[in-house]
Protein backbone atom coordinates (compact mmCIF):
# COMPACT_ATOMS: atom_id res chain seq x y z
CA UNK A 1 0.00 0.00 0.00
CA UNK A 2 1.33 3.39 -0.95
CA UNK A 3 2.04 5.77 1.91
CA UNK A 4 3.97 8.99 2.28
CA UNK A 5 7.35 8.02 3.66
CA UNK A 6 9.71 10.99 4.08
CA UNK A 7 12.50 8.87 5.62
CA UNK A 8 12.92 6.67 2.56
CA UNK A 9 15.01 8.71 0.11
CA UNK A 10 15.46 5.97 -2.48
CA UNK A 11 13.25 3.44 -4.22
CA UNK A 12 13.87 -0.31 -4.47
CA UNK A 13 15.88 0.27 -7.66
CA UNK A 14 18.19 2.73 -5.89
CA UNK A 15 16.84 5.77 -7.73
CA UNK A 16 15.85 8.87 -5.73
CA UNK A 17 12.28 8.67 -4.50
CA UNK A 18 10.11 11.35 -6.12
CA UNK A 19 8.15 13.63 -3.79
CA UNK A 20 4.59 12.47 -3.01
CA UNK A 21 2.36 13.22 -5.98
CA UNK A 22 -0.40 15.75 -5.43
CA UNK A 23 -2.81 15.67 -8.39
CA UNK A 24 -4.28 18.83 -9.86
CA UNK A 25 -7.68 19.80 -8.45
CA UNK A 26 -10.71 18.50 -10.37
CA UNK A 27 -12.20 20.91 -12.90
CA UNK A 28 -14.70 23.48 -11.66
CA UNK A 29 -15.60 24.75 -15.12
CA UNK A 30 -19.08 23.51 -16.02
CA UNK A 31 -18.10 22.76 -19.61
CA UNK A 32 -15.24 20.52 -18.45
CA UNK A 33 -17.37 18.79 -15.82
CA UNK A 34 -20.01 17.89 -18.39
CA UNK A 35 -17.69 16.84 -21.21
CA UNK A 36 -18.87 13.37 -22.16
CA UNK A 37 -19.21 10.82 -24.92
CA UNK A 38 -22.22 11.78 -27.00
CA UNK A 39 -24.74 9.22 -28.17
CA UNK A 40 -23.70 7.73 -31.51
CA UNK A 41 -25.55 6.90 -34.70
CA UNK A 42 -26.38 3.39 -33.49
CA UNK A 43 -27.71 4.41 -30.06
CA UNK A 44 -31.31 3.57 -30.96
CA UNK A 45 -30.24 0.00 -31.70
CA UNK A 46 -29.98 -0.43 -27.93
CA UNK A 47 -33.78 -0.80 -27.93
CA UNK A 48 -33.36 -4.12 -29.75
CA UNK A 49 -31.00 -5.60 -27.16
CA UNK A 50 -32.42 -8.51 -25.22
CA UNK A 51 -32.69 -8.19 -21.45
CA UNK A 52 -33.19 -10.85 -18.80
CA UNK A 53 -34.19 -9.92 -15.25
CA UNK A 54 -34.39 -12.70 -12.65
CA UNK A 55 -35.18 -12.96 -8.96
CA UNK A 56 -38.15 -12.67 -6.63
CA UNK A 57 -40.68 -9.82 -6.71
CA UNK A 58 -39.04 -7.96 -9.56
CA UNK A 59 -40.11 -4.28 -9.82
CA UNK A 60 -43.01 -4.31 -12.26
CA UNK A 61 -41.63 -2.44 -15.25
CA UNK A 62 -38.43 -0.91 -16.64
CA UNK A 63 -38.35 2.84 -17.12
CA UNK A 64 -38.62 4.02 -20.72
CA UNK A 65 -37.61 7.63 -20.06
CA UNK A 66 -35.68 9.48 -17.38
CA UNK A 67 -38.94 11.30 -16.63
CA UNK A 68 -40.46 7.98 -15.48
CA UNK A 69 -38.45 8.24 -12.26
CA UNK A 70 -38.95 10.95 -9.68
CA UNK A 71 -35.48 12.44 -10.11
CA UNK A 72 -34.96 15.81 -8.47
CA UNK A 73 -34.96 18.92 -10.64
CA UNK A 74 -31.20 19.32 -10.23
CA UNK A 75 -30.47 15.75 -11.35
CA UNK A 76 -32.76 16.18 -14.37
CA UNK A 77 -30.90 19.39 -15.20
CA UNK A 78 -27.58 17.55 -14.94
CA UNK A 79 -28.89 14.77 -17.20
CA UNK A 80 -29.73 17.37 -19.84
CA UNK A 81 -26.29 18.97 -19.48
CA UNK A 82 -24.74 15.52 -19.92
CA UNK A 83 -26.81 15.17 -23.12
CA UNK A 84 -28.49 12.00 -21.87
CA UNK A 85 -31.63 11.85 -24.00
CA UNK A 86 -32.87 8.35 -23.22
CA UNK A 87 -31.74 5.54 -20.93
CA UNK A 88 -29.77 2.53 -22.11
CA UNK A 89 -31.15 -0.98 -21.41
CA UNK A 90 -29.05 -1.47 -18.27
CA UNK A 91 -30.26 1.91 -17.01
CA UNK A 92 -33.90 1.13 -17.86
CA UNK A 93 -33.86 -1.98 -15.71
CA UNK A 94 -31.30 -1.18 -13.01
CA UNK A 95 -32.53 2.23 -11.93
CA UNK A 96 -36.03 1.04 -10.88
CA UNK A 97 -34.50 -1.95 -9.07
CA UNK A 98 -32.05 0.22 -7.12
CA UNK A 99 -34.62 2.95 -6.44
CA UNK A 100 -36.85 0.27 -4.91
CA UNK A 101 -34.07 -0.59 -2.44
CA UNK A 102 -33.18 -4.04 -3.81
CA UNK A 103 -29.68 -5.47 -4.03
CA UNK A 104 -28.61 -6.18 -7.59
CA UNK A 105 -26.05 -7.96 -9.74
CA UNK A 106 -25.82 -6.25 -13.14
CA UNK A 107 -24.13 -7.64 -16.23
CA UNK A 108 -24.01 -5.57 -19.43
CA UNK A 109 -21.75 -4.93 -22.37
CA UNK A 110 -18.92 -2.43 -22.16
CA UNK A 111 -19.91 1.14 -22.98
CA UNK A 112 -23.55 0.59 -22.01
CA UNK A 113 -23.91 3.14 -19.20
CA UNK A 114 -23.37 1.00 -16.10
CA UNK A 115 -21.89 3.84 -14.01
CA UNK A 116 -24.98 6.03 -14.38
CA UNK A 117 -27.09 2.96 -13.59
CA UNK A 118 -25.99 3.05 -9.96
CA UNK A 119 -25.05 6.71 -9.50
CA UNK A 120 -28.41 8.18 -10.55
CA UNK A 121 -30.67 6.10 -8.27
CA UNK A 122 -28.31 6.20 -5.29
CA UNK A 123 -27.84 9.96 -5.53
CA UNK A 124 -31.62 10.29 -5.75
CA UNK A 125 -32.10 8.18 -2.63
CA UNK A 126 -29.40 10.08 -0.73
CA UNK A 127 -30.82 13.49 -1.62
CA UNK A 128 -34.36 12.43 -0.74
CA UNK A 129 -33.76 11.33 2.85
CA UNK A 130 -33.34 14.50 4.87
CA UNK A 131 -29.85 15.08 3.55
CA UNK A 132 -27.26 16.39 6.01
CA UNK A 133 -23.64 17.57 5.83
CA UNK A 134 -21.03 14.79 5.66
CA UNK A 135 -20.24 13.17 9.00
CA UNK A 136 -16.79 13.49 10.58
CA UNK A 137 -16.41 12.25 14.16
CA UNK A 138 -13.16 12.25 16.15
CA UNK A 139 -11.08 12.83 13.03
CA UNK A 140 -12.78 10.00 11.13
CA UNK A 141 -14.94 10.38 8.00
CA UNK A 142 -18.16 8.36 7.88
CA UNK A 143 -19.45 8.15 4.30
CA UNK A 144 -22.95 7.13 3.27
CA UNK A 145 -21.82 5.48 0.04
CA UNK A 146 -18.73 3.50 -0.97
CA UNK A 147 -17.74 2.60 -4.53
CA UNK A 148 -14.79 0.24 -5.04
CA UNK A 149 -13.05 -0.38 -8.37
CA UNK A 150 -9.93 -2.34 -9.42
CA UNK A 151 -7.87 0.43 -11.06
CA UNK A 152 -6.93 3.98 -10.15
CA UNK A 153 -8.04 5.28 -13.53
CA UNK A 154 -11.51 3.77 -13.10
CA UNK A 155 -11.76 5.26 -9.59
CA UNK A 156 -11.00 8.68 -11.04
CA UNK A 157 -13.49 8.25 -13.84
CA UNK A 158 -16.30 7.25 -11.45
CA UNK A 159 -15.38 10.28 -9.33
CA UNK A 160 -15.75 12.62 -12.30
CA UNK A 161 -19.07 11.00 -13.24
CA UNK A 162 -20.25 11.49 -9.65
CA UNK A 163 -19.34 15.18 -9.76
CA UNK A 164 -21.24 15.46 -13.03
CA UNK A 165 -24.50 13.96 -11.78
CA UNK A 166 -24.27 15.64 -8.35
CA UNK A 167 -23.38 19.07 -9.76
CA UNK A 168 -25.12 21.92 -7.92
CA UNK A 169 -26.04 19.67 -4.98
CA UNK A 170 -24.47 19.45 -1.51
CA UNK A 171 -23.17 15.93 -2.17
CA UNK A 172 -19.43 15.68 -1.54
CA UNK A 173 -17.41 12.87 -3.12
CA UNK A 174 -13.73 12.03 -2.52
CA UNK A 175 -11.25 9.50 -3.88
CA UNK A 176 -8.80 7.15 -2.17
CA UNK A 177 -6.26 5.43 -4.42
CA UNK A 178 -2.54 4.74 -4.46
CA UNK A 179 0.30 6.57 -6.14
CA UNK A 180 -0.90 9.88 -4.70
CA UNK A 181 0.14 11.63 -1.49
CA UNK A 182 -1.70 9.83 1.31
CA UNK A 183 -1.67 12.94 3.51
CA UNK A 184 -3.18 15.02 0.69
CA UNK A 185 -6.06 12.55 0.29
CA UNK A 186 -6.46 12.32 4.06
CA UNK A 187 -6.94 16.09 4.36
CA UNK A 188 -9.59 15.97 1.66
CA UNK A 189 -11.37 13.01 3.26
CA UNK A 190 -11.44 14.69 6.67
CA UNK A 191 -13.31 17.65 5.21
CA UNK A 192 -16.15 15.15 5.08
CA UNK A 193 -17.42 12.84 2.37
CA UNK A 194 -20.87 11.55 1.50
CA UNK A 195 -19.30 9.27 -1.12
CA UNK A 196 -15.89 7.57 -1.10
CA UNK A 197 -14.62 6.05 -4.36
CA UNK A 198 -11.58 3.86 -3.76
CA UNK A 199 -9.21 1.07 -4.68
CA UNK A 200 -9.11 -1.63 -1.97
CA UNK A 201 -5.56 -1.15 -0.69
CA UNK A 202 -5.72 2.59 -0.07
CA UNK A 203 -9.15 2.18 1.52
CA UNK A 204 -7.80 -0.45 3.93
CA UNK A 205 -4.94 1.94 4.69
CA UNK A 206 -7.33 4.72 5.72
CA UNK A 207 -9.55 2.32 7.67
CA UNK A 208 -6.48 1.07 9.55
CA UNK A 209 -5.46 4.65 10.35
CA UNK A 210 -9.02 5.30 11.58
CA UNK A 211 -9.56 8.05 9.02
CA UNK A 212 -12.53 6.26 7.42
CA UNK A 213 -15.23 4.33 9.24
CA UNK A 214 -18.08 2.64 7.37
CA UNK A 215 -20.59 2.27 10.21
CA UNK A 216 -22.93 4.90 8.68
CA UNK A 217 -22.77 3.34 5.21
CA UNK A 218 -26.08 2.87 3.38
CA UNK A 219 -24.93 2.08 -0.17
CA UNK A 220 -22.12 -0.17 -1.42
CA UNK A 221 -21.05 -0.60 -5.06
CA UNK A 222 -18.43 -2.95 -6.50
CA UNK A 223 -17.65 -1.99 -10.09
CA UNK A 224 -15.93 -4.49 -12.41
CA UNK A 225 -16.78 -7.09 -9.79
CA UNK A 226 -15.31 -9.97 -11.79
CA UNK A 227 -11.86 -8.43 -11.49
CA UNK A 228 -12.45 -7.37 -7.90
CA UNK A 229 -13.26 -10.91 -6.78
CA UNK A 230 -11.48 -13.11 -9.30
CA UNK A 231 -7.88 -11.93 -9.31
CA UNK A 232 -6.86 -11.81 -5.67
CA UNK A 233 -8.79 -8.80 -4.44
CA UNK A 234 -11.48 -10.89 -2.77
CA UNK A 235 -9.57 -11.35 0.51
CA UNK A 236 -9.22 -7.57 0.77
CA UNK A 237 -12.91 -7.12 0.01
CA UNK A 238 -13.77 -9.64 2.72
CA UNK A 239 -11.58 -7.68 5.14
CA UNK A 240 -13.37 -4.42 4.34
CA UNK A 241 -16.80 -6.05 4.64
CA UNK A 242 -16.03 -8.03 7.78
CA UNK A 243 -17.86 -5.61 10.12
CA UNK A 244 -14.72 -5.50 12.25
CA UNK A 245 -12.32 -2.58 12.07
CA UNK A 246 -14.14 -0.98 9.12
CA UNK A 247 -17.50 -0.80 10.91
CA UNK A 248 -19.23 -2.04 7.74
CA UNK A 249 -22.98 -2.61 8.32
CA UNK A 250 -24.30 -6.12 7.78
CA UNK A 251 -25.62 -7.24 4.41
CA UNK A 252 -29.22 -6.67 5.50
CA UNK A 253 -28.43 -3.18 6.84
CA UNK A 254 -27.08 -1.74 3.59
CA UNK A 255 -27.94 -1.78 -0.11
CA UNK A 256 -25.34 -3.46 -2.30
CA UNK A 257 -25.02 -3.55 -6.08
CA UNK A 258 -22.29 -5.11 -8.21
CA UNK A 259 -21.63 -4.54 -11.91
CA UNK A 260 -19.42 -5.82 -14.70
CA UNK A 261 -19.45 -6.77 -18.37
CA UNK A 262 -18.49 -10.34 -17.42
CA UNK A 263 -19.58 -12.20 -14.27
CA UNK A 264 -18.55 -15.87 -14.41
CA UNK A 265 -20.44 -18.30 -12.20
CA UNK A 266 -17.56 -18.62 -9.73
CA UNK A 267 -17.56 -14.83 -9.30
CA UNK A 268 -21.36 -14.85 -8.98
CA UNK A 269 -21.00 -17.26 -6.07
CA UNK A 270 -18.54 -14.95 -4.32
CA UNK A 271 -20.53 -11.80 -5.12
CA UNK A 272 -23.77 -13.38 -3.90
CA UNK A 273 -22.25 -13.57 -0.41
CA UNK A 274 -22.12 -9.77 -0.40
CA UNK A 275 -25.79 -9.40 -1.36
CA UNK A 276 -29.11 -10.08 0.29
CA UNK A 277 -30.55 -13.45 -0.65
CA UNK A 278 -33.34 -11.92 -2.74
CA UNK A 279 -31.04 -9.90 -5.02
CA UNK A 280 -32.11 -9.17 -8.59
CA UNK A 281 -29.90 -10.33 -11.48
CA UNK A 282 -30.03 -8.21 -14.66
CA UNK A 283 -28.39 -9.45 -17.85
CA UNK A 284 -28.31 -7.12 -20.87
CA UNK A 285 -27.43 -8.51 -24.27
CA UNK A 286 -25.20 -11.51 -24.82
CA UNK A 287 -23.12 -11.11 -21.70
CA UNK A 288 -19.44 -11.58 -22.30
CA UNK A 289 -19.94 -10.78 -25.97
CA UNK A 290 -18.42 -7.82 -27.71
CA UNK A 291 -20.35 -4.68 -28.57
CA UNK A 292 -22.14 -5.03 -31.91
CA UNK A 293 -20.97 -1.53 -32.89
CA UNK A 294 -17.34 -2.68 -33.04
CA UNK A 295 -15.92 -4.11 -36.28
CA UNK A 296 -13.52 -6.88 -35.27
CA UNK A 297 -10.60 -8.17 -37.31
CA UNK A 298 -8.28 -10.99 -36.25
CA UNK A 299 -4.99 -11.26 -38.14
CA UNK A 300 -2.87 -14.42 -38.05
CA UNK A 301 0.72 -13.22 -37.65
CA UNK A 302 4.26 -14.22 -36.87
CA UNK A 303 5.65 -12.53 -33.78
CA UNK A 304 8.39 -10.74 -35.71
CA UNK A 305 5.89 -9.25 -38.21
CA UNK A 306 3.81 -7.42 -35.62
CA UNK A 307 5.81 -4.19 -35.49
CA UNK A 308 5.68 -3.67 -39.26
CA UNK A 309 1.93 -4.33 -39.33
CA UNK A 310 1.39 -1.92 -36.44
CA UNK A 311 3.33 0.79 -38.25
CA UNK A 312 1.24 0.22 -41.38
CA UNK A 313 -1.99 0.68 -39.40
CA UNK A 314 -0.72 3.76 -37.57
CA UNK A 315 0.46 5.39 -40.80
CA UNK A 316 -3.02 4.99 -42.30
CA UNK A 317 -5.01 6.02 -39.22
CA UNK A 318 -5.58 9.65 -40.21
CA UNK A 319 -6.43 11.70 -37.10
CA UNK A 320 -8.12 8.87 -35.23
CA UNK A 321 -7.31 8.08 -31.61
CA UNK A 322 -5.90 4.57 -31.19
CA UNK A 323 -5.29 2.43 -28.10
CA UNK A 324 -2.68 -0.33 -28.46
CA UNK A 325 -2.78 -3.06 -25.81
CA UNK A 326 0.28 -5.08 -24.82
CA UNK A 327 0.84 -7.68 -22.10
CA UNK A 328 4.11 -6.41 -20.59
CA UNK A 329 4.85 -3.06 -18.95
CA UNK A 330 8.28 -2.76 -20.55
CA UNK A 331 6.78 -3.49 -23.96
CA UNK A 332 4.34 -0.59 -23.51
CA UNK A 333 7.31 1.77 -23.16
CA UNK A 334 9.15 0.08 -26.04
CA UNK A 335 6.24 0.37 -28.50
CA UNK A 336 5.56 3.93 -27.36
CA UNK A 337 9.19 4.87 -28.00
CA UNK A 338 9.16 3.03 -31.35
CA UNK A 339 6.16 5.04 -32.57
CA UNK A 340 7.42 8.32 -31.08
CA UNK A 341 10.73 7.91 -32.92
CA UNK A 342 8.69 7.57 -36.12
CA UNK A 343 7.15 11.00 -35.33
CA UNK A 344 3.81 9.72 -34.05
CA UNK A 345 2.86 11.44 -30.79
CA UNK A 346 2.40 8.50 -28.43
CA UNK A 347 1.87 8.06 -24.69
CA UNK A 348 2.02 4.92 -22.56
CA UNK A 349 0.27 3.81 -19.40
CA UNK A 350 1.10 0.87 -17.13
CA UNK A 351 1.62 -0.02 -13.50
CA UNK A 352 5.33 0.86 -13.33
CA UNK A 353 4.70 4.53 -14.10
CA UNK A 354 4.17 6.98 -11.29
CA UNK A 355 0.60 8.11 -10.78
CA UNK A 356 1.58 11.55 -12.07
CA UNK A 357 2.88 9.96 -15.28
CA UNK A 358 -0.23 7.79 -15.66
CA UNK A 359 -2.58 10.73 -15.26
CA UNK A 360 -0.55 12.88 -17.67
CA UNK A 361 -0.65 10.12 -20.29
CA UNK A 362 -4.43 9.91 -20.04
CA UNK A 363 -4.83 13.71 -20.11
CA UNK A 364 -2.65 13.96 -23.21
CA UNK A 365 -4.57 11.15 -24.89
CA UNK A 366 -7.98 12.63 -24.07
CA UNK A 367 -6.89 16.05 -25.32
CA UNK A 368 -5.41 14.64 -28.52
CA UNK A 369 -1.89 15.84 -27.64
CA UNK A 370 -0.85 12.18 -27.90
CA UNK A 371 -3.56 10.54 -30.03
CA UNK A 372 -1.95 7.10 -29.65
CA UNK A 373 -1.93 5.34 -26.28
CA UNK A 374 0.02 2.14 -25.59
CA UNK A 375 -1.41 0.40 -22.54
CA UNK A 376 -1.47 -2.68 -20.37
CA UNK A 377 -4.63 -3.89 -18.64
CA UNK A 378 -4.73 -0.85 -16.34
CA UNK A 379 -6.56 0.90 -19.20
CA UNK A 380 -8.71 -2.07 -20.24
CA UNK A 381 -11.71 -1.55 -17.98
CA UNK A 382 -14.39 1.07 -17.72
CA UNK A 383 -12.54 4.04 -19.16
CA UNK A 384 -14.73 6.37 -21.22
CA UNK A 385 -12.50 8.32 -23.60
CA UNK A 386 -14.29 10.17 -26.40
CA UNK A 387 -13.48 9.47 -30.04
CA UNK A 388 -11.40 6.32 -29.67
CA UNK A 389 -11.85 4.85 -33.14
CA UNK A 390 -9.54 1.85 -33.10
CA UNK A 391 -8.27 -0.62 -30.50
CA UNK A 392 -5.33 -2.85 -31.42
CA UNK A 393 -4.48 -5.96 -29.44
CA UNK A 394 -0.77 -6.02 -30.28
CA UNK A 395 -0.54 -8.83 -27.74
CA UNK A 396 -3.60 -10.96 -27.09
CA UNK A 397 -4.56 -11.14 -23.41
CA UNK A 398 -4.43 -14.35 -21.39
CA UNK A 399 -8.19 -14.47 -20.87
CA UNK A 400 -11.02 -13.80 -23.30
CA UNK A 401 -12.84 -11.55 -20.81
CA UNK A 402 -9.95 -9.10 -21.06
CA UNK A 403 -10.23 -9.10 -24.85
CA UNK A 404 -13.88 -8.05 -24.51
CA UNK A 405 -13.01 -5.33 -22.00
CA UNK A 406 -10.12 -4.04 -24.09
CA UNK A 407 -12.02 -3.64 -27.33
CA UNK A 408 -14.83 -2.03 -25.35
CA UNK A 409 -12.76 1.17 -25.19
CA UNK A 410 -14.21 1.93 -28.63
CA UNK A 411 -17.76 1.70 -29.98
CA UNK A 412 -19.24 3.23 -26.83
CA UNK A 413 -22.71 4.68 -26.34
CA UNK A 414 -23.89 3.80 -29.84
CA UNK A 415 -20.77 5.08 -31.59
CA UNK A 416 -18.96 2.83 -34.04
CA UNK A 417 -15.41 1.54 -33.63
CA UNK A 418 -12.86 -0.91 -34.93
CA UNK A 419 -10.75 -3.56 -33.20
CA UNK A 420 -7.79 -5.41 -34.67
CA UNK A 421 -6.12 -8.38 -32.98
CA UNK A 422 -2.65 -9.73 -33.77
CA UNK A 423 -3.02 -13.48 -33.24
CA UNK A 424 0.19 -15.52 -32.93
CA UNK A 425 -0.79 -19.19 -33.05
CA UNK A 426 1.91 -20.57 -30.77
CA UNK A 427 1.06 -17.96 -28.09
CA UNK A 428 -2.70 -17.55 -28.48
CA UNK A 429 -4.10 -20.97 -29.42
CA UNK A 430 -5.84 -21.26 -26.05
CA UNK A 431 -8.11 -18.34 -27.06
CA UNK A 432 -9.24 -19.78 -30.40
CA UNK A 433 -12.57 -21.35 -29.38
CA UNK A 434 -13.69 -18.51 -27.15
CA UNK A 435 -12.62 -15.93 -29.74
CA UNK A 436 -14.72 -17.69 -32.39
CA UNK A 437 -17.69 -17.42 -30.05
CA UNK A 438 -17.10 -13.72 -29.33
CA UNK A 439 -16.88 -12.97 -33.06
CA UNK A 440 -19.94 -15.09 -33.88
CA UNK A 441 -22.06 -13.56 -31.13
CA UNK A 442 -21.19 -10.09 -32.40
CA UNK A 443 -22.06 -11.14 -35.98
CA UNK A 444 -18.48 -10.64 -37.16
CA UNK A 445 -16.69 -12.62 -39.84
CA UNK A 446 -14.73 -15.56 -38.42
CA UNK A 447 -11.55 -16.36 -40.40
CA UNK A 448 -11.36 -19.95 -41.65
CA UNK A 449 -7.95 -20.44 -40.04
CA UNK A 450 -9.39 -19.44 -36.66
CA UNK A 451 -12.32 -21.86 -37.00
CA UNK A 452 -9.84 -24.64 -37.80
CA UNK A 453 -7.74 -23.79 -34.74
CA UNK A 454 -10.88 -23.80 -32.61
CA UNK A 455 -11.83 -27.28 -33.85
CA UNK A 456 -8.29 -28.54 -33.28
CA UNK A 457 -8.44 -27.17 -29.71
CA UNK A 458 -11.61 -29.01 -28.69
CA UNK A 459 -9.57 -31.51 -26.75
CA UNK A 460 -7.85 -28.71 -24.83
CA UNK A 461 -10.89 -27.92 -22.70
CA UNK A 462 -12.24 -25.09 -24.80
CA UNK A 463 -13.47 -22.28 -22.63
CA UNK A 464 -11.84 -23.19 -19.34
CA UNK A 465 -8.97 -21.18 -17.88
CA UNK A 466 -6.49 -20.19 -18.95
CA UNK A 467 -7.88 -18.22 -21.81
CA UNK A 468 -11.43 -19.28 -22.42
CA UNK A 469 -13.06 -17.94 -19.31
CA UNK A 470 -16.66 -18.30 -18.35
CA UNK A 471 -18.78 -15.24 -18.90
CA UNK A 472 -21.71 -16.15 -16.69
CA UNK A 473 -24.44 -14.86 -18.97
CA UNK A 474 -27.27 -16.19 -16.82
CA UNK A 475 -28.27 -16.12 -13.19
CA UNK A 476 -26.51 -19.03 -11.48
CA UNK A 477 -29.52 -19.66 -9.21
CA UNK A 478 -30.86 -22.64 -11.13
CA UNK A 479 -32.80 -24.11 -8.19
CA UNK A 480 -35.36 -21.37 -8.19
CA UNK A 481 -37.39 -20.86 -5.02
CA UNK A 482 -41.12 -20.39 -4.83
CA UNK A 483 -42.01 -17.01 -6.30
CA UNK A 484 -38.88 -16.81 -8.47
CA UNK A 485 -39.53 -14.71 -11.57
CA UNK A 486 -37.89 -14.27 -14.92
CA UNK A 487 -38.71 -11.41 -17.26
CA UNK A 488 -37.02 -10.96 -20.58
CA UNK A 489 -37.00 -9.22 -23.91
CA UNK A 490 -36.20 -5.76 -25.26
CA UNK A 491 -37.13 -2.94 -22.93
CA UNK A 492 -40.74 -2.74 -24.12
CA UNK A 493 -43.31 -3.39 -21.40
CA UNK A 494 -46.35 -5.20 -22.80
CA UNK A 495 -48.85 -3.97 -20.25
CA UNK A 496 -50.01 -7.47 -19.32
CA UNK A 497 -47.15 -8.32 -17.03
CA UNK A 498 -44.94 -9.74 -19.77
CA UNK A 499 -42.17 -8.53 -22.02
CA UNK A 500 -41.63 -9.01 -25.73
CA UNK A 501 -38.89 -11.23 -27.07
CA UNK A 502 -37.29 -14.41 -25.90
CA UNK A 503 -34.61 -12.59 -23.91
CA UNK A 504 -31.57 -14.06 -22.37
CA UNK A 505 -27.97 -14.46 -23.31
CA UNK A 506 -26.57 -16.40 -26.21
CA UNK A 507 -23.86 -17.90 -24.03
CA UNK A 508 -24.17 -21.68 -24.33
CA UNK A 509 -24.38 -23.44 -20.97
CA UNK A 510 -21.86 -26.02 -22.14
CA UNK A 511 -19.48 -23.34 -23.40
CA UNK A 512 -17.40 -23.11 -20.25
CA UNK A 513 -15.81 -25.40 -17.73
CA UNK A 514 -15.40 -24.37 -14.11
CA UNK A 515 -12.36 -22.30 -13.32
CA UNK A 516 -10.14 -22.62 -10.33
CA UNK A 517 -11.07 -20.72 -7.17
CA UNK A 518 -9.38 -17.33 -7.02
CA UNK A 519 -6.16 -17.35 -5.08
CA UNK A 520 -5.94 -15.62 -1.73
CA UNK A 521 -4.50 -12.12 -1.69
CA UNK A 522 -0.75 -11.93 -1.82
CA UNK A 523 1.24 -8.87 -0.79
CA UNK A 524 0.27 -7.28 -4.10
CA UNK A 525 -2.56 -9.39 -5.54
CA UNK A 526 -2.91 -7.46 -8.76
CA UNK A 527 0.75 -7.41 -9.70
CA UNK A 528 0.62 -10.19 -12.28
CA UNK A 529 -2.28 -8.58 -14.11
CA UNK A 530 -0.85 -5.01 -13.94
CA UNK A 531 -3.88 -3.76 -12.07
CA UNK A 532 -4.05 -1.74 -8.89
CA UNK A 533 -4.08 -3.19 -5.38
CA UNK A 534 -3.96 0.37 -4.08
Amino acid sequence: MAKDCPKASTQDDGKPRPPPYIPPPPPENEEDIFSTITQGINFNRYDEIKVECTGQNIPSRPMESFTDVNFSDVIMTNLRKTKYEKPTPIQKWSIPVIISGRDMMGCAQTGSGKTASFLLPMLTKMLGTGFEPPIVEDGCAMPLMLVMAPTRELVLQIFHETRKFSFDTVVRAVVAYGGVSSSHQEKDILKGAHIVIATPGRLIDFIGKKKINLSKLKYLVLDEVDRMLDMGFHTAIESILSQGESGMPSTNSRQTVVFSATIPEEVQKLAAKLLREDYIFVTVGSVGSANLDIEQYVLLMEQEAKRDKLMEIVQNRGEDKIIIFVEEKRKADFISAFLSQASFATASIHGNLTQAEREKSLRDFRAGVSPILVATNVAARGLDIPEVKHVINYDMPQHIEEYVHRIGRTGRCGNTGKATAFFVAENDNHLARSLVKVLSDAMQEVPEWLEKLAVDNIGMGGFSRPGGGKFGGRDMRSNRPMGYQQQSGPSHYQGDGGYKGDGGSRVRPEAAAARTQPAAKAASPAANEDEDWD
